[in-house]
């Protein structure tokens, strides 16, 4: 988890994205790039809508789109304690080579509650807009 002089980077791929519900959570955090992960993961609709569920696999992973904030350690705080239950900070490792923080979400879960996979729908926002029309 990259932290720096009170700062840290993390990488948001779901309700908290530019125009999505919970953007607000991120507080004052900077806006510095689009970014997509390296490709070991998996992406779930938890709860059917509710919010994304991310996970590391070893095969048959996706690279997830999305966007890298800097906040500071409080705003980070706060994201964190908004968060729904279960979801915990962890390393994420992006397309270019850098680590940083994002919220994933325990698979064994998300297996137990067989929550719908949408890896392959382009990313958490692509799949809330195909809800809409829907």
């Amino acid at each position: 988890m990259t932290e720096t002089n009170g700062t840290r980077r993390v990488f948001i791929c779901g309700s908290a994205l530019r125009g999505q519900p919970d953007h607000g959570n991120l507080q004052g955090a900077k806006f510095i790039r689009t970014a997509s992960t390296q490709a070991r993961y998996r992406l779930h609709s938890a709860g059917d809508g509710w919010h994304p569920a991310i996970y590391e696999v070893a095969t048959d992973g996706i690279s997830i789109s999305g966007e890298v904030y800097e906040m500071q350690i409080a705003e980070f705080d706060y994201l964190a304690s908004n968060e729904p239950p279960n979801m915990y900070p962890a390393d994420v490792y992006l397309e270019d080579g850098e680590i940083l923080t994002a919220f994933l979400y325990p698979q064994e879960l998300i297996e137990q509650f067989s929550w719908k996979d949408i890896s392959d729908l382009g990313g958490w926002a692509a799949y809330k807009k195909e809800l809409l029309k829907a």
